[in-house]
Parts: C-alpha cells; sequence; structure tokens
C-alpha cells in the first residue's frame, strides 16, 4: 500500500512529534513502516520523509540522496551546494546542534508542498545524535546538503516547514524556479527580487 503525503494545512504537520520508545523502534510495526517510508520517499521522489508527513506524529525520518538524483546536475552547482550522495538510513528521536557559525541559501522544496520552492538560510553543518531502526545510538556530523535535508527533516519533526525559515519573496512554483531563476546568479536574485544580501557561496 502506498502511503499518503500529507500537505501543508494538515494539522499532524504543526504538531511536535512524540519520540519512540526502544520497544516500539524494535516493533514490527515500526520497522514496516520505515520499509513504507522508504518506498514512498523512492516513488515521489525525495531525498527525505518525516513521519508527520505520512500522518504518525512520531520523532522519526527516513533520509537517502541517490546518485541518480545528481545526474545531470552542473558539476559546478553539486560542489557549490557540498552535494554527494547520501546512503538510505533512518534517523529517530534526533537532536540537532549547529557545528559552525556560517550558512547557506539555496532553493528548498518540500513532498508536502509540491510544486513550490523558496530560497532557504539553513547552517552549513550540524551534529545529529540519534538513534538508528536498530535503536543503535548514533552521531551524525554532516555539512552541505546533507545538512540542508538534516535539518528540513527534523524540522518536520518539531512542526515545522521550511517556509517558516524561507525569504519569502523568492517562494515560487517549480515551474517559474525551472523558467525564470534556476541558472540565475545569487546576485541576480538578490536584486530581481527584492531580497536581503545573500551572501557567498557555501565554500
Amino acid at each position: 500500500m502506498t502511503l499518503e503525503i500529507r500537505q501543508v494545512g494538515e494539522p499532524v504537520l504543526r504538531q511536535r512529534a512524540r519520540p519512540l520508545s526502544m520497544e516500539e523502534i524494535r516493533s514490527s510495526a515500526i520497522q514496516h513502516l520505515i520499509a513504507q517510508m522508504r518506498d514512498a520517499m523512492r516513488q515521489a521522489p525525495g531525498v527525505g520523509l518525516a513521519a508527520p508527513q505520512i500522518g504518525q506524529s512520531l520523532q522519526l525520518a527516513v533520509i537517502e540522496d541517490r546518485e541518480e538524483y545528481l545526474e545531470g546536475i552542473d558539476p559546478s552547482i553539486l560542489q557549490e551546494r557540498e552535494r554527494a550522495t547520501v546512503p538510505f538510513h533512518v534517523i529517530i528521536n534526533p537532536r540537532l546542534s549547529i557545528s559552525e557559525g556560517t550558512s547557506a541559501v539555496f532553493f528548498e522544496g518540500c513532498l508536502s508542498l509540491t510544486h513550490f520552492a523558496a530560497l532557504v538560510p539553513r547552517a552549513t553543518a550540524v551534529r545529529v545524535e540519534c538513534l538508528n531502526e536498530l535503536g543503535e545510538p548514533q552521531i551524525i556530523q554532516a555539512r552541505g546538503w546533507y545538512a540542508r535535508i538534516l535539518q528540513h527533516e527534523i524540522d518536520h519533526l518539531n512542526g515545522m516547514l521550511y517556509i517558516d525559515r524561507m525569504l519569502s519573496r523568492s517562494f515560487m512554483s517549480l515551474d517559474n524556479l525551472t523558467k525564470h531563476w534556476a541558472d540565475k546568479s545569487r546576485r541576480h536574485l538578490q536584486t530581481e527580487l527584492d531580497l536581503p544580501e545573500l551572501g557567498p557561496p557555501a565554500a
């Protein structure tokens, strides 16, 4: 059965999700849910999916940035975003802290706001303490696009969406992003959209 990805306006997307107990994590129900979320994320397709997005108010998310998603993207863009493949994994009951004071601004979308995107400032490096799908403690040190994915998914677990952090004048349809803005420089975006200083690209 394909899971329904809930869209903005659903109350569950604005609730702080509850932590999972060790007994729950190891249960067949949660293991089955993880498999369903993995399949739903891949089918969408997306690079992350949090349990609230499929109507479950649980501190659980799945993440994967596959090689095929990077194909056809200009290498200079991948370098600017510090984006590389990320193997499939699960984060449960995560605690996020910022590793560096620097931030980067890039366009971001969401499976719960289909067909839209906006520029979102995010920390360039984070540390996440969490449990994996077996309930084992994990520490994740992430930079660049992977750090952005983690921040996006953990926001979902705290009842937040990227529209709460976006530069509101940059909110647009994905079609118009592709048509008018995808190849534009930071300076052009800043000038034409009357945005605050976007700063230099991430190092």
